[in-house]
């Protein structure tokens, strides 16, 4: 760890306020608090958005009381360079927010993020969990940060952030826990008797629980979070998680095939599945295990979800429900054997769109749903909006949410980018177009075009057909204008 943690201010936060004129200040008076339920590979897919073989009726009721986006995208479908670009407001480019290993603090050190312009106006700000991919990144922008286990003394001497590191897949069988410690790996999934309480979610949803009822009584407002592990690799849960899903309920999806036409370059390897025991490096996995991964996906999803009504039910136990924001958002989506692939690190769309749900208890407009495009890089112009906070002049590039949650009808933006390593999508509402770009000399390498209202699944690239061909020169062109910095870097 780079520097020691610190729950008060320190010289560096007290010169960043001092750099500013005090037009980024408001009054904490009445201000609504936040609760960010910051979810990790969470897929859009459950009964609320449709899928209802997917147990979630704490997130189901969530969506029924809150307003639910249909059509929100991540901006990186990488865990640690989402967050990034999710709490600086900023999109990835060429040179900024690459892979997982993301430090914002080093990329973007002059941006004002999420948390440090909440902290900055009055609000308690607590990170819990997972919110920065690294612990010991912007430690600044917190009151406190805290995760499961990375304080506690340890007999390696290990920093705090070396010591999660080495304990964050959380295995509870004893011969995984004994794998684990020899390797550093272990399987891909687990199902152990335990309580909701023993892994690391359950830990961290009970520390959120115990922030509720102190900042109950807080003066101040409040920004929480929690930030989840599950389900994330690897899929560990309660038994009786895996339990509420019959084996034979549980498929492999049909498009398990590249998609005709498309690049060999938009295929990824998932070199992160493969890094876990009883995965083949090679190949792809068996039907039996393909099952087996899926059920465990399922069951850490339903865990999660568990969790979360523990959340909330306290929220409204506190009656803090009425003055709070709530924003339940995942940092990508994810592959679970779709065109071949498993895990996220792609530029189809089971990696990047995402569940994004609001819940302003001030709203006309709660129950509803939007099919507005949206972007990860929006929510932090949304609730500085909803919170009254001045943002940071010219130095965001989403857009507030506001006008979409007063009238969930309206459709959101034309286009947003999304960008994979030298892929960059230009998403639309009816298209999905990634162009693979050699970032040394500027020069094409590969292409794909998806039509969404006739392949919403993309199993097919119409790039190179004829009828395509207008569209794909104004996605081009749009492309490498409105964007031609992010691609060219900066």
């Amino acid at each position: 760890m780079r520097r020691k943690i610190i729950g008060l201010a320190s010289l560096s936060l007290v010169l960043i306020f001092m750099s500013f004129k005090g037009d980024l200040f408001q009054p904490a008076n009445l201000k609504p608090n936040v609760l960010l339920l910051y979810m990790d590979d969470l897929r859009p897919e459950w009964a609320a958005y449709g899928q209802p073989i997917v147990i979630a009726p704490n997130m189901d009721n969530l969506a029924a009381n809150g307003i639910k986006f249909n059509n929100a995208y991540c901006n990186v479908p990488v865990c640690g360079a989402s967050r990034a670009s999710m709490l600086t407001g900023l999109l990835p480019t060429k040179n900024r927010f690459l892979n997982y290993n993301t430090f914002v603090e080093e990329e973007t050190p002059d941006a004002v993020t999420l948390p440090q312009l909440f902290r900055m106006n009055g609000y308690t700000t607590i990170s819990n969990g997972k919110i920065y991919h690294h612990l010991d990144d912007r430690e600044e922008d917190w009151d406190e940060i805290w995760r499961p286990y990375a304080f506690d003394e340890n007999d390696l001497g290990l920093s705090p952030t070396d010591y999660w590191q080495s304990l964050w897949k959380d295995y509870q069988l004893p011969e995984n826990i004994e794998e684990y410690r020899l390797t550093n790996t272990g399987p891909a999934f687990e199902s152990a008797a335990v309580h909701d309480s023993i892994y690391i979610d359950g830990l961290m949803t009970e520390k959120v629980i115990r922030d509720l009822k102190k900042l109950k009584n807080s003066k101040t407002p409040f920004f929480l979070t929690a930030g989840f592990i599950s389900p994330h690799l690897p899929f560990n849960a309660p038994k009786k998680y895996w339990d509420l899903y019959p084996r034979d309920s549980v498929k492999q999806p049909y498009n398990n095939f590249v998609p005709k036409n498309a690049p060999s370059i938009s295929i990824s390897k998932w070199p992160e599945m493969r890094a876990y025991s009883g995965i083949p490096k090679e190949g792809q996995v068996s039907d039996s295990l393909a099952v087996d991964l899926i059920h465990g996906y399922y069951a850490t999803v339903s865990y999660v979800d568990t969790l979360i009504g523990k959340i909330l039910k306290e929220l409204r136990e506190q009656n803090l429900d009425d003055n709070t924001l709530v924003v339940l958002v995942s940092d990508h989506g994810y592959n679970l054997q779709e065109h071949t692939q498993w895990a996220k690190f792609t530029n189809y769309r089971t990696s990047t769109k995402v569940p994004l749900i609001i819940y302003n208890p001030f709203s006309k407009n709660n129950g509803t749903s939007s099919n507005a495009l949206v972007e990860l890089v929006d929510i932090y112009p949304t609730l500085a909006e909803l919170c009254e906070l001045q943002m940071p002049k010219d130095k965001l590039d989403g857009k507030s949410l506001v006008p979409i949650l007063e009238n969930p009808n309206l459709p959101g933006k034309d286009y947003i980018l999304i960008k994979k390593g030298n892929g960059f999508t230009l998403q639309t509402p009816n298209y999905s177009y990634t162009e693979y770009i050699n970032l040394q000399d500027g020069s094409l390498i590969d292409s794909m075009l998806y039509d969404l209202n006739l392949d919403p699944d993309e199993n097919e690239n119409v790039v190179g057909k004829l009828a395509y061909q207008d569209i794909v020169k104004q996605l081009h062109s749009v492309l490498h204008t409105q964007y031609r910095m992010n691609i060219e870097g900066y």
